[in-house]
């Protein structure tokens, strides 16, 4: 007889509004606080101290407009959010500070989450929805340069871009494109971006980045930013895709939606994207899709107010949270170093951070 779906290891609450980003940091010092960032529909970013479950420190940078991306560079001192106040800030909290260092104005107005990639130690690449509808800018952090702007072919009706991966593949020698497209366009300055990638193998290029970007017209994208071309397109669902997901050592991906339907796709030798299997659910609509850093199960944020439990090898069902009222919005892993000491985090929109320890052995 299948065992019941666990209750919450415990609840945050009092972050006064409906939450939409999470992002854990317990990979430090065994000394160090592990900490949760949640970000809410208020503007506020809540550091949580997760050996208290309490709140250290409330950030206040994005104007009162909803906060739906966060994440870490180098520690938990130094944090990313996105807001909808259409800007990235970059904040610096090393001993106690709260303070916006910089930031970035995107023009979007929309809710699509920028995906970060380090590349260099202090240097990171950013992709985020542009002000044209269907473009993509990829920006170089901290310095802003601008890299390059992923453009669709003109008639391909996308829409806007709704979720972005940012990932790269290692390789002995990063092969740039020797016929760069005359008056190609979409770099800013392409000397730079062949530069700036050469330079992280010291002469001879170490890594390739790639973006898989999810459209409001069901499909995936495979962009190579080096070439600023689009790879291959996959139509993975009927609408918007909502979230996704990318597992780079099995070249293997998921994606949501706002109908029943998980989509698995992978990547082959061709870089040709396909349909592997799909998963129909009982009820509609998928916030958030998160693989977890081990690559051994997954989760799913539902417009349902339930949070879904994976196998991501086969995708077997494990597990159906059910703790809140609302719609879950994110859903994120823990980074600790110890497995028993894994947590899963879901915010949603009844204001309340639900915190599960599952799986923590598989």
């Amino acid at each position: 007889m299948a065992q019941p779906p666990p209750d919450p290891h415990f609840v945050l609450r009092g972050t006064g509004a409906a939450v939409h980003a999470l992002h854990f940091s317990c990979a430090g010092e065994e000394s160090d606080i592990p900490i949760l960032f949640s970000g809410s529909e208020n503007g506020f970013i809540h550091v949580w101290n997760l050996k208290t479950h309490r709140v250290d420190a409330a950030l206040d940078g994005h104007g009162g407009k909803s906060v739906y991306g966060l994440k870490t560079m180098d520690g938990k001192e130094r944090l990313l959010s996105q807001g909808r106040d259409q800007r990235i800030c970059l904040w610096d909290l090393e001993e106690g500070r709260t303070s916006v260092t910089d930031s970035v104005f995107t023009e979007n107005v929309g809710f699509c989450r920028c995906s970060l990639l380090k590349v260099a130690q202090g240097r990171w690449l950013t992709a985020t929805a542009a002000k044209a509808l269907e473009e993509v800018q990829v920006l170089e952090l901290p310095s802003k340069t601008s890299v390059c702007t992923l453009k669709p072919e003109v008639g391909a009706k996308l829409g806007m871009p709704m979720c972005l991966k940012l990932w790269q593949v290692r390789q002995e020698r990063l092969l740039i494109v020797k016929c760069f497209p005359s008056g190609g366009g979409n770099f800013t300055d392409y000397s730079l971006f062949k530069q700036f990638y050469c330079s992280l193998g010291q002469g001879s290029c170490g890594s390739q980045p790639s973006l898989l970007a999810g459209y409001e017209d069901g499909s995936v994208l495979l962009w190579n930013l080096s070439m600023g071309k689009v790879l291959s397109q996959l139509i993975c669902h009927q609408e918007p895709v909502m979230s996704l997901d990318f597992d780079s050592e099995k070249a293997k991906g998921i994606s949501g939606s706002s109908e029943k339907v998980l989509s698995i796709w992978s990547l082959n030798e061709q870089q040709n994207l396909q349909v592997q299997k799909t998963h129909r659910l009982v009820n509609a609509g998928i916030s958030d899709i998160t693989i977890r850093p081990d690559k051994k199960i997954l989760a799913t944020a539902g417009w349902d107010h339930r949070i879904r439990i994976f196998g991501w090898k086969k995708l077997k069902p494990l597990a159906v949270l059910d703790y809140h009222t609302a719609t879950v919005h994110s859903v994120s892993f823990s980074d600790h170093k110890s497995p028993s000491d894994r947590l899963l985090a879901a915010g949603a929109k009844d204001h309340r951070i639900s915190i599960w320890s599952i799986y923590t052995e598989t």
